[in-house]
């Protein structure tokens, strides 16, 4: 047989490299056409409702809304300053509880738990259902066993703390167990080679390359506990203050829960406050999660 005749019967080079079928480029064109529709109706509903809230909160932004208390006598000078220290302690709570928690929880199942056990396999599958679980769920649960069942903590902010806590562990936990699976088993193989027992090898190696990420997570979870009503509404929440709360005692507000009540209320003044409650919340959530992405990047190690 030539030379020819065998090189004729394989496939040629510009077919096998060349142009992609015309079905495969028509499948392209329309899913790209899909997802880049998706992000322009998504970030073109957030631009609307921006604008809109600051084109109807902005005549009422003024410090006053930080500074002032809430007031249903004077509502020309009433402000959030009671319900932004609610928040503020409810936010620190959830800080506290999820890092230490969500953190361990990750390391225990990516580094020292048996994957195939049924003991792991079950808390992976838990992580998974509570992270579908609706928001008011938690409020109940928060209402049967952390203000009025076993914890007995009443209607203040460390139950608002405890239950949304509840709410955006699992975030955290798949974000760090991601955040833990991206760093290169090398590393901690090394540690161990040089002598170092697993618990340390795992501190010194794995959760510092893991950290960006379990900041990620974190800030994910702290943006959407700050921004949920609806599990606060059973806790406490609802209590109209006129006094900077405490964390362990006392009644308590918060900023979704304050704008919430000022919005359903039939005084146009009302709704005003409530848009500019919305541009507070804004300033706040943009404020705290740009923070958090400052200290991400600071203490970030890139691999060698």
């Amino acid at each position: 047989m030539s030379i020819t005749s065998s090189t004729a019967s394989l496939p040629q080079r510009d077919s096998i490299r060349g142009a992609p079928p015309a079905g495969e480029r028509a499948f392209s064109i329309a899913f790209s056409a899909v997802l880049g529709l998706g992000i322009f109706v998504a970030l073109g509903g957030l631009a609307a409702i921006l604008i809109w809230a600051v084109s109807a909160g902005l005549p009422r932004l003024d410090w006053g809304l930080f500074t002032n208390a809430p007031s249903t006598a004077r509502i020309e000078t009433a402000g959030f300053r009671t319900a932004i220290f609610g928040s503020l302690y409810v936010i620190a709570g959830v800080i506290v509880l999820i890092i230490p928690i969500g953190l361990g929880t990750a390391l225990y199942l990516e580094e020292f738990s048996d994957r195939t056990s049924r003991f792991a396999r079950l808390v992976d599958l838990n992580i998974q259902n509570l992270a579908g679980v609706p928001a008011i769920v938690f409020g109940i649960l928060g209402l049967a066993f952390i203000v009025r069942g076993p914890v007995g903590i009443g209607f203040v902010a460390a139950a608002g703390s405890l239950t949304l806590a509840l709410l955006v562990l699992p975030t955290i936990i798949v974000s760090s167990r991601e955040a833990i699976r991206g760093v290169p088993r090398s590393l901690k193989e090394g540690a161990l080679a040089l002598g170092a027992t697993p618990w340390k090898a795992v501190w010194t190696q794995v959760v510092p390359y893991a950290a960006p990420g379990v900041l990620t997570g974190a800030i994910l979870s702290v943006a959407r506990a700050f921004g949920e009503a609806a599990p606060l509404l059973l806790v406490g929440a609802v209590t109209f203050v006129t006094f900077n709360p405490r964390f362990w005692s006392d009644g308590y507000s918060v900023l979704p829960v304050m704008i919430y009540q000022y919005a359903t209320r039939p005084q146009a003044s009302f709704r005003l406050l409530a848009f500019a409650g919305v541009l507070v919340m804004l300033v706040l959530v943009l404020f705290m999660n740009s923070f958090a992405i400052w200290l991400r990047n600071r203490y970030e190690r890139p691999l060698q």
